[in-house]
């Protein structure tokens, strides 16, 4: 779903998952989040850009997790007890990839009215700011609202999904690969 597609109609409030990296603070549509999951293990992935943190498993499902601060070109940190992981899905080329966002802390839900909401600011053909959905004043702040759809570029969506598939195939033990017969997992056994 684009930043179009996403907008509610004129005059009523949209809500918004507030949450932190580093020193700043930013904004998720409540829509586009599944959920939002406590930090636990992630499992680095080889070769994977330096934003890509790993993948996590969730209820049996393989999550590539991206590391927002990296992303951002902020410097990375260990996770705390306040980390937290946004799970979005991601739409890139008429495709859905969910995605984990780590983030610092989430804060908050809130609504805004359109009123509130600003569109991002022109900074020339130089700077990318596809990734901002809108500017959102809220209580002192003025937040930045990502339009998570273009936070990632297409060729790290595929990256990621790439990830996310291999992954998953790895966690498929059971399963024979290129032909070859699974090991057995018994300790002993009479031989034919």
């Amino acid at each position: 779903m684009g930043t179009e597609e996403a907008k509610t109609a004129e005059g009523e409030p949209r809500q918004f998952v507030s949450f932190d990296l580093d020193d700043e603070t930013f904004a998720l549509e409540v829509s586009r989040v599944r959920e939002i999951l406590d930090w636990s293990d992630i499992t680095r992935v080889p070769r994977m850009p330096a934003f890509m943190r790993g993948v996590m498993n969730v209820r049996g499902s393989v999550i590539p997790v991206v590391d927002l601060r990296v992303k951002f070109g902020m410097a990375p940190v260990e996770p705390t007890a306040d980390t937290c992981v946004l799970v979005a899905e991601v739409a890139v080329d008429g495709e859905l990839t969910v995605v984990g966002a780590m983030v610092d802390k989430v804060r908050e839900v809130f609504e805004v009215l359109p009123d509130a909401m600003e569109p991002p600011p022109r900074m020339g053909a130089k700077l990318d700011t596809e990734f901002i959905e809108a500017l959102v004043r809220h209580e002192d702040q003025v937040l930045i609202a990502l339009d998570i759809d273009h936070v990632l570029s297409v060729d790290e969506v595929i990256a990621i999904r790439k990830a996310g598939v291999a992954e998953a195939d790895r966690d498929a033990g059971d399963r024979p690969s290129r032909g070859r017969k699974p090991r057995s997992k018994g300790a002993g056994g009479s031989r034919s």
